[in-house]
């Protein structure tokens, strides 16, 4: 564990039950010169993400950093390049696509026969913040978590959509009209539409202001999938989500035939830990087997980056359309 002093880290590992030999560091550099040291956690502000995620490449550090992974697409690509540069992996944490329950969902998905050819997606995350959150959090500060709710919940929306749509950009993004920014001009609300060549749309709203909210639903030709907990499921070691296929009304109209259906995934490990151990087995294969790192991760993050700076320039465009270039 490292922080900016030694008394810092020694007080985080006490509090989080860090076993006694567990290795104290009294600043960021002294973690990353030791030897010892395959891996690193990057949990700091956004606004920190560049200037640590290089310095841990250069370091030969494989790197597993928080979302989101930069303030642009552009610092990103820094990243990237020293992280390819170095041969080493970066993942971003977005722990959810490693829980079973989504490979199960892709399943559904992926399925012809029942779910048929993806047309929308609606995505939702919101939690309703405190007082000492809005005036104190990170996520509300323009020197350290500068893309607020967008970074930090939108991030999920944006993923959740573009994992249901095989990771394929959409062409145009545009940002809703009226989205909320506190005085420091860091957005507290905000929510976007997504249109695809072919015609698919999304759509996503992440918000600090709002109930706490999960919901995402993927509406096919055939079916649908829907769920109200995609970020954090309501129980840590089972995880449910609703399919419908081919629904119809009876001959009165009164009510539905094929009745969606509940489907429960039991998980032995928490997501977060599925994550680790995803990323712990991809640095295995490259100390141990000279693999190289795996680009999966890093082009799915940057995608995801890629949407987000683009519903950044939507609004600083007057809520225009905005173009991706990948």
């Amino acid at each position: 564990v490292a922080s900016r002093s030694f008394d810092k880290a020694a007080n985080f590992a006490k509090a989080n039950g860090f076993p006694p030999d567990t290795k104290i560091y009294g600043s960021y550099e002294s973690l990353l010169d030791d030897p010892d040291i395959d891996a690193v956690y990057l949990p700091l502000p956004t606004s920190l993400h560049l200037k640590w995620a290089v310095l841990t490449a250069q370091k030969k550090k494989h790197l597993l950093t928080e979302k989101p992974v930069a303030l642009s697409v552009a610092e990103f690509d820094q990243i990237l390049k020293a992280c390819e540069e170095n041969g080493v992996q970066i993942m971003d944490g977005t722990m959810w696509v490693h829980n079973p329950r989504t490979y199960k969902m892709k399943q559904f998905l992926n399925d012809k026969e029942k779910f048929g050819q993806l047309r929308t997606v609606n995505s939702c995350f919101t939690f309703f913040a405190d007082p000492d959150f809005l005036k104190n959090d990170i996520r509300v500060k323009p020197d350290l978590d500068a893309l607020g709710a967008l970074g930090d919940a939108g991030w999920y929306g944006i993923r959740s959509i573009l994992w249901a749509a095989d990771y394929e950009l959409p062409k145009t993004v545009t940002v809703f009209r009226n989205p909320v920014l506190n005085e420091a001009g860091v957005l507290l609300e905000c929510g976007a539409s997504l249109l695809w060549a072919d015609g698919k749309i999304a759509t996503f709203h992440c918000s600090f202001l709002s109930n706490l909210t999960m919901n995402l639903t993927a509406i096919g030709t055939l079916g649908t999938l829907h769920l109200t907990d995609f970020i954090i499921p309501y129980q840590e070691h089972q995880a449910s989500y609703t399919t419908s296929t081919k629904p119809g009304f009876n001959e009165l109209v009164t009510g539905w035939v094929q009745l969606p259906s509940e489907h429960t995934v039991t998980v032995d490990l928490p997501q977060e830990a599925c994550m680790v151990r995803e990323f712990a087995s991809l640095v295995a294969n490259i100390k141990k087997n000279g693999a190289q790192p795996d680009k999966k991760w890093p082009t799915i993050s940057r995608k995801t980056q890629l949407v987000l700076d683009a519903v950044k320039a939507s609004m600083e465009k007057g809520f225009q359309p905005v173009e991706i270039v990948g």
